[in-house]
């Protein structure tokens, strides 16, 4: 049996990483490709996909590959014939030959033909959930021509999405050369737009050489989506080897910033190593995260959160850890946060009130609304009541009218609310 292309490896990389991708193309022509959300999903698909065509080893020459199955193909076909074989196949119903006859199409395009290929899905319209197959076209024509692919999506395209998965492709192939075109590319003294999708390749496979990229950017949002596409591939290396690359940092910003996403990933894994983490390292990543560790932990073993927290000293960091097992603990058991916060009143403030609230109005309003009471920041207990009563109001008017009408609230709420159900009455 023939052995598939580099480019065919690559697209089914892309769909194993994208998933199926469900739904009806769109019948209007897209504005852009900015999707939210969608450019951070697609460098990593992207980067995957270019990875294990490397991981593979297959480095013979594509054109030579493909000019033998193309000549031996009797279904070829080129042009406009090409053009509308490639909207049947996008416009089908079911995901798996949809996705398998669009990986066929890819690996029978000539080189020259990609642009239009390209053009012509774009022009069907690109919804979110067809951002994937949009990703293996721009996969596969990376792997061929990047720079003419990345002429194309920079004239074109906007929102980062159809860059990133180019640059991503190439540099997963050819990470030198990829880097040398953004580094000629990039002109300013602002940091360099080319490097988030090529860091995310290059960490899959050397994640030294992507660290020397992205530490010599410049704070920037660039930087941080560059950040975020690294630390993905670097906690694959355990939690251990993730903490020390963080600890070894000299740059203070980037630091707290790989601390605080870093801590998010880990907390899933090993909430406690992550809470003691963040705890020997005072900044913004502790006063930031702890809650949400802690969180996480105590929704696994909350005997062991509550014991943590209780090691603490009073004031901030451990009001935020207490604000963690309040949110974690009134998600499943309402009344159980509840007398949490009557024991350790000394240790819920506003925002560990507010949390409780949050959590708890869906299964216990009545509940929740008699603790906003004990918010000793007028602004925010008003705002509070506010929206939970304005919720219940509309769910379950008799219920909310009843609780109403048996608690003293500010005057400023009830003149909110009255003001909003006589706008409501008018409509």
């Amino acid at each position: 049996m023939k052995s598939p292309s580099p480019i065919l490896i690559a697209a089914v990389v892309v769909i194993g990483a994208t998933g199926f991708f469900i739904g009806r193309i769109s019948s209007s022509a897209p504005a852009g490709d900015s999707i939210p959300g969608a450019a951070t999903a697609s460098g990593r698909s992207a980067s995957r996909g270019g990875g294990s065509s490397l991981a593979d080893g297959r480095r013979s020459s594509r054109a030579s590959r493909t000019d033998n199955r193309r000549d031996a193909s009797p279904d070829r076909v080129s042009g406009t014939e090409a053009l509308a074989r490639l909207e049947s196949i996008v416009r089908r119903e079911n995901a798996l030959d949809r996705n398998r006859a669009l990986l066929a199409f890819i690996d029978q395009l000539d080189p020259a033909e990609f642009e239009g290929a390209v053009a012509h899905f774009r022009s069907l319209g690109i919804t979110e959930d067809r951002f994937g197959e949009y990703a293996m076209l721009l996969t596969a024509w990376a792997q061929t021509d990047p720079t003419k692919a990345l002429d194309y999506v920079r004239a074109n395209t906007r929102g980062g999405f159809a860059l990133n998965t180019v640059l991503s492709s190439w540099a997963s192939k050819d990470p030198e050369s990829a880097i040398a075109w953004a580094q000629a590319t990039h002109t300013g003294t602002g940091a360099n737009p080319f490097m988030a999708g090529i860091i995310r390749a290059v960490a899959a496979t050397d994640t030294g050489r992507a660290s020397e990229l992205l530490t010599a950017m410049p704070r920037s949002r660039e930087r941080g989506e560059a950040l975020d596409g690294f630390l993905a591939h670097l906690t694959q290396a355990g939690p251990e080897a993730a903490r020390q690359w963080v600890d070894a940092l000299g740059d203070p910003a980037l630091r707290d910033g790989s601390m605080s996403r870093l801590a998010e990933k880990l907390a899933q894994t090993d909430p406690a190593g992550t809470a003691r983490w963040l705890l020997a390292n005072p900044g913004e990543a502790l006063n930031g995260r702890l809650d949400n560790v802690v969180g996480t932990w105590a929704s696994t073993d909350q005997r062991a959160a509550v014991d943590f927290f209780k090691t603490l000293p009073q004031g901030d960091t451990r009001n935020n850890a207490f604000r963690g097992i309040i949110s974690a603990v009134a998600s499943k058991d309402p009344q159980s946060a509840a007398t949490m916060i009557d024991r350790y009143s000394a240790d819920a403030d506003n925002g560990a009130i507010r949390s409780f609230v949050w959590h708890s109005f869906g299964q216990e309003p009545a509940l929740a609304l008699d603790y906003v009471s004990r918010m000793t920041d007028a602004g925010d207990q008003e705002r509070t009541y506010q929206r939970t009563l304005g919720h219940w109001l509309d769910k379950d008017p008799t219920q909310a009218q009843a609780w109403i009408q048996n608690n003293n609230l500010p005057p400023k709420v009830l003149e909110s609310l009255q003001r909003d159900q006589g706008q409501q009455r008018q409509q």
